[in-house]
């Protein structure tokens, strides 16, 4: 009982180093091109983002992404001045809060970014089809009602049930979720960056770049999210049986029952 309300355990600090070793070769992994970033790609790294949060809560899982990208700019430069982090790391705390029961600081947490995220002005609020408005962050709302909702409490618990189909519910849910909050990071970092305080892409370009993501963004996430499920589900299971997974009354990972 005295180990699991240990702070920080060398096993801890072991296993988060493993992660985050693991996180610098993933990020190295090239999947998707990044529009409106020539030259640049997604990482495999985005995958496990989630699985992360799930694993390591919300504070080590962050905290492995951020050494873990460091260690990754030696192959892969950064993109986004250094802080190419953020957007998973994000994705980690917010299902990292989540698996600890702050549902509420959670869902203020999503909330907030979207806004800000929408409202920002070289944003695409809508996109005009057929005479039709439709939300560009369609997708992006739906995560947000499905946090909201009382499938975004009991996912967390879902998890590690022993029902197969709960914990691929449960998992599925998570990674829906810490998805999209993750892609309104980085349209928020991209648009910072690269319009606000670079330049490189002039304000009035920025509608016809969102107008292409509007039609690839959901397969590209759906795709990112059912990978995450398949990976994800028997690594969780696994370190679940073997006790390592971070459970609401824990405050970090632990090795010992």
């Amino acid at each position: 009982m005295e180990s699991r309300k240990r702070l920080i355990s060398t096993r801890t600090i072991a296993f988060a180093s493993t992660f985050a070793a693991l996180y610098a070769i993933l990020r190295i992994l090239p999947t998707f091109p990044m529009l409106g970033v020539s030259g640049s790609s997604f990482a495999a790294a985005d995958i496990v983002a989630p699985l992360y949060g799930i694993i390591l809560g919300p504070i080590i899982g962050p905290l492995s992404i951020i050494i873990g990208t460091a260690i990754g700019f030696f192959g892969k430069p950064p993109v986004f001045l250094g802080l190419d982090f953020l957007p998973a790391v994000m994705n980690a705390l917010l299902i990292g809060l989540l698996m600890r029961g702050k549902w509420v600081a959670s869902v203020g947490i999503y909330a907030i970014i979207l806004a800000v995220f929408i409202s920002n002005p070289l944003s695409l609020p809508f996109v005009d089809l057929g005479g039709t408005q439709i939300p560009f962050h369609w997708m992006h709302i739906v995560a947000l009602a499905l946090l909201i909702s009382p499938l975004g409490r009991k996912s967390a618990k879902w998890i590690t049930d022993s029902s197969l189909i709960k914990s691929i519910l449960g998992l599925v849910t998570l990674a829906f979720i810490g998805s999209f909050i993750q892609h309104s990071t980085g349209g928020l970092l991209w648009e910072t960056i690269f319009g606000n305080i670079l330049g490189i892409i002039p304000p009035n370009a920025f509608a016809e770049i969102w107008q292409a993501i509007f039609w690839i963004y959901p397969g590209e996430r759906i795709f990112l999210i059912l990978i995450t499920s398949i990976v994800g589900i028997a690594t969780i299971k696994g370190l679940n049986s073997a006790g390592l997974l971070l459970t609401k009354k824990d405050k970090y990972i632990t090795t010992n029952r």
